[in-house]
């Protein structure tokens, strides 16, 4: 994802009042991937992205709202 899609994505986790920081997993490159942590500090950070997706998941057990996904992150697109 890019920054702007993390964007939309950490807006929705906290929505949803799900915790975590998106960030790039490497703080130096911003095109490379990203991953949601516990905090924003990068030395002391802690991939959550898995528990993340658990929670997002369980907020729409049913299939529908738009479906957790299974895995990774479905944000959909601003002008839909």
């Amino acid at each position: 994802m890019d920054a702007e899609q993390a964007r939309r994505v950490d807006a929705v986790l906290g929505r949803l009042g799900i915790s975590g920081v998106v960030a790039p997993e490497d703080p130096e490159n911003t095109a490379g991937g990203w991953r949601v942590y516990d905090k924003a500090d990068p030395a002391t950070r802690r991939d959550v992205t898995a528990d993340a997706l658990a929670s997002l998941a369980r907020e729409f057990p049913d299939g529908k709202a738009g479906a957790g996904p299974a895995r990774g992150f479905v944000i959909p697109a601003e002008d839909e």
